[in-house]
This record gives structure tokens, sequence and C-alpha cells, in this order.
């Protein structure tokens, strides 16, 4: 009966270890989602609104459709881009994307 006692303690003190153990590791788990996916994509997307905000007249673009254009003008939430001569798009600042080619160029110049 003694046996049958301790033996009830001991595997209860096993249970609650393994508890802790499963609840240190999924808070490690978290950490290390967090500071290698999550933490670099918002990161990520601060810098390229950045970069959206900063954008002017004149500045060479291309859109998430992958048409390349140059800024006519700036609005609140869009731009009006001419793609060639005489013809102009509305297009939204989310789907607006520098054009590397266009900074490949600033930076030859230098």
């Amino acid at each position: 009966m003694l046996n049958l006692i301790l033996l009830q303690a001991e595997l209860g003190a096993a249970q609650q270890g393994n508890q802790w153990t499963f609840w240190v590791m999924m808070i490690l788990i978290f950490v290390v989602f967090y500071f290698f996916m999550i933490r670099p994509q918002t990161k990520k997307q601060k810098e390229l609104q950045q970069q959206r905000e900063a954008m002017k007249k004149g500045d060479k673009v291309v859109t998430a459709g992958g048409i390349y254009g140059e800024i006519k003008e700036v609005q609140d939430t869009t731009f009006i881009i001419t793609i060639a001569k005489d013809v102009t798009i509305k297009v939204s600042k989310d789907s607006v994307y520098a054009d590397a080619s266009d900074a490949q160029a600033q930076q030859e110049k230098k």
C-alpha cells in the first residue's frame, strides 16, 4: 500500500515536470517565430510604406501588375501614373513599387 502511494507521488511529480517542459518549449517556439519570421516581415512592411510615402512626381515606378511608368500626380491613397504618351492610369499606392532600374541609374550617375 505504501509502495502504491509513493509510486503515485513519483508519477505526479514527473507529470508536473513534463507540463513545465511543454510550456517552456511552447514559449521558446513562439520567441523563435517572432524573431525570425514576424519581426523581419513587419520591418520590411514599414520600410516599404516609408518608401511609398516618399514617392513624388517624376519618380519611375512599377505596379504590382508589372506596368512600368512615371508618377504624374500624387493623391491621398492613389497615384496617377503615365505609362505612355497621353496614357495615364490611376493606381492604389499599395500596389506600387519603386523602379529598381531607376535607382541603379541614379547610383551610376554618382
